[in-house]
């Protein structure tokens, strides 16, 4: 963490904000591009309001573009316990090797170690190992190679617990951003879900570089900080790749001086890891656990697009650090009186 002052964090409690159960948007908008934009202006700080579709308009030619192309897999599965009629519920948090898995499951209380579950279509685990945090280890019987078809087909889009309502199959497609390429996450980099191949395409018109990296969202973007004293949070580690093509696009524009401009916190978590000096980035892959909080000096992220977040969650105090957190608690306070939506499936905002 870099400090750029002598200032002190701020408590988790300065955070707290109630967000109206009516605002918590439960479907996403129509058409992607068709939501809210709130525009956070800091050097004035002033607040712009208008429509996503406008995005473009906030963007000059030469600045680049960073997405994060991991895809969401339908990770909640349904099994049956030991040839039995009791139902379990599977939650596939992450591959380990290529049988292995890390998974939430529930009733969490009546699978143990030595259960068989069945999930049908010759697809069947063994209960192998119990995690830190409550889950399982499980170990796919001989059928790797059609599992990830298995979990195409037959699996759930992992919806936020704030969406109170069962996924359906349009989630799959609504839940995933358009550029969607690398299969790892449990949850979907939301920022990027506003955007549309056309506005892309716009960006690129308009001389905007365009650029990816990947970082695989787990569940831990959901949990609570439970701590008063921000740096005392520990983050779950996350998997990422920078390229070189991303690597070289980005140091030359720092180099000219362009704008960096990420899209979504998780793409911004992973720049700031990867940065090697104030101006530069390394082609890298490995495991990030960095939570950014103010007051922090970023140096890879100068126009940010970002959904509205959970309150006292850590993906708000990345909001608080680059809005500063004031401006952000103001934003945040004005979203609610003019009936904006929030969460994975709301409007967005964008800080310049």
């Amino acid at each position: 963490m870099f400090f750029g002052s002598a200032e002190k964090p701020p408590r988790l409690s300065s955070f707290d904000l109630e967000v109206p159960n009516a605002r918590v948007a439960q479907h996403p908008s129509e058409k992607r591009d068709q939501c809210k934009l709130m525009v956070l202006h800091t050097k004035d700080q002033t607040i712009e309001h208008t429509k996503f579709s406008k995005i473009v308009d906030y963007y000059e030619k030469g600045d680049v573009l960073v997405l994060n192309d991991t895809k969401v897999y339908p990770a909640r599965l349904f099994a049956k316990k030991d040839k039995s009629e009791a139902k379990v519920e599977v939650f596939l948090l992450r591959e380990l090797s290529s049988d292995l898995w890390e998974a939430m499951v529930r009733p969490a209380r009546k699978v143990r170690i030595g259960n068989k579950l069945i999930f049908g279509k010759g697809i069947e685990c063994d209960v192998i190992d119990n995690t830190i945090s409550g889950g399982r280890v499980i170990r796919f019987e001989n059928n790797t190679n059609n599992l990830y078809d298995f979990i195409e087909k037959n699996g759930h889009s992992p919806l936020p617990p704030y969406i109170k309502r069962e996924a359906t199959a349009k989630d799959k497609k609504d839940y995933q951003t358009v550029y969607a390429a690398n299969r790892g996450s449990v949850a979907a980099p939301t920022a990027g879900l506003h955007l549309t191949k056309g506005l892309i395409n716009k960006f690129d018109k308009k001389g905007i570089i365009v650029t990816k990296i990947t970082l695989h969202i787990g569940l831990g973007t959901f949990r609570p900080i439970m701590v008063e004293d921000l740096t005392r949070h520990q983050m779950d580690s996350e998997y990422y790749e920078v390229s070189a093509e991303t690597a070289e696009i980005i140091n030359i524009a720092r180099k000219k001086k362009r704008n960096i401009c990420p899209v979504g916190t998780s793409t911004v978590r992973t720049l700031e890891t990867v940065c090697v000096s104030g101006f530069k980035i390394t082609a890298k892959s490995g495991w990030t656990d960095k939570f950014i909080y103010p007051p922090y000096e970023f140096k890879m992220c100068d126009k940010l697009i970002t959904n509205f977040h959970q309150p006292q969650s850590t993906l708000m105090m990345m909001i608080a650090a680059k809005a500063k957190k004031d401006f952000a608690l103001k934003a945040y306070e004005e979203a609610i009186k003019k009936k904006y939506n929030f969460y994975s499936y709301g409007d967005a905002m964008l800080i310049i």
